[in-house]
């Protein structure tokens, strides 16, 4: 049967139309988001690599990322998200400076409707105003890794451990202390001192070691909560001739440790990952510009690993969630 003109006209009208429709939808302008990485301090390599995975994630999402530096101060914390602001970003993501320093950024946020995800360290408790937090399940980190420093203790002959912590006015180092003192008393364990950390420096982790040593000689194990102590505590240990007499473990983990964990200077590691935090806090405030689901309280887990499992692919696919390649070895 012979087509009509009409129906010809109508066929090649409509395969027209059709062949327009892509290169209009193509010169659409997107929604361009902008998501802003404030962290408590650049100078600390943990924040480092939360900003890799942040950074890694905008990319991947097609996201513009900027990145600001609180210096450990709350008054410049404040600073960054007002700059933040005035820049035009569509969303926060935040390593806060204390847990104490988060609320009024919070109003703030509020105020402005911006989405904010905080990294590795939460809001002050009670605040509600948030996208997220995407931290480490502190509190059972926390109690796993007392019941292995107890266990540690005992190996050695004795059950006296000391502590070497976050700053105690981060949620995050309240729920490891809890967990720990849980663990300790259920395993027989007496937590015998606790020193806090100022600057978390490897030097001021070395002279703290040297410190609980010298008060409490019957000292069997030490208790790290952040990477830094785990390797004061290895240096003080090796200068003291201690090795193996007094066990060390530690949260976190990076090339240092992991090198020392090979070596048996200390002997557990709790994997916090500090990449996988920065790629989940990206995701979380871009999920909520784009009406998509959001976990508001997502913690992620700190699996332990010995110098017996580093090598294992669990083990290995989780290192790459904590430190970049460009950090070291894993």
């Amino acid at each position: 049967m012979t087509p009509s003109p009409l129906r010809g006209l109508a066929l090649a009208t409509a395969l027209a139309l059709a062949a327009a429709a892509p290169a209009a939808a193509e010169t659409k302008p997107g929604k361009k988001f902008t998501v802003a990485y404030i962290a408590p301090s650049l100078d600390i390599s943990y924040w480092q690599w939360v900003a890799y995975g942040a950074k890694t994630k905008a990319k991947e999402l097609g996201i513009d990322y900027i990145e600001l530096d609180s210096h450990n101060s709350p008054v410049d914390q404040m600073t960054n998200v007002r700059t933040a602001l005035t820049r035009g970003v569509d969303a926060i993501v935040m390593g806060p400076v204390s847990s104490a320093s988060t609320p009024p950024v919070l109003r703030l946020l509020k105020d402005k409707n911006i989405p904010v995800a905080f990294t590795g360290i939460g809001p002050q408790p009670g605040e509600t105003d948030y996208t997220s937090t995407v931290t480490a399940n502190n509190y059972e980190a926390g109690r796993e890794e007392g019941k292995f420093v107890c266990g540690l203790a005992k190996e050695r002959g004795g059950n006296k451990v000391g502590m070497l912590s976050l700053p105690q006015d981060r949620e995050n180092a309240q729920k490891y202390l809890k967990g720990a003192k849980e663990a300790f008393a259920a395993e027989g364990c007496d937590l015998v001192q606790v020193l806090q950390t100022k600057g978390l420096t490897v030097r001021e982790a070395v002279d703290q070691t040297n410190d609980l040593l010298t008060r409490n000689p019957d000292v069997k194990a030490i208790y790290g909560m952040y990477d830094e102590a785990a390797t004061g505590a290895a240096k003080a240990l090796q200068t003291q001739g201690l090795v193996g007499k007094v066990g060390v473990a530690t949260a976190d983990g990076s090339p240092t440790t992991v090198r020392l964990l090979r070596e048996g200077v200390i002997q557990g590691l709790f994997l916090q990952e500090a990449g996988g935090q920065g790629i989940e806090a990206v995701q979380q405030v871009y999920n909520a510009l784009t009406g998509a689901p959001v976990t508001k309280e997502l913690p992620l887990p700190e699996p332990l690993v010995t110098a017996k499992d580093i090598d294992s692919p669990e083990a290995q696919a989780k290192l790459k969630r904590v430190y970049p390649p460009s950090a070291g070895q894993y």
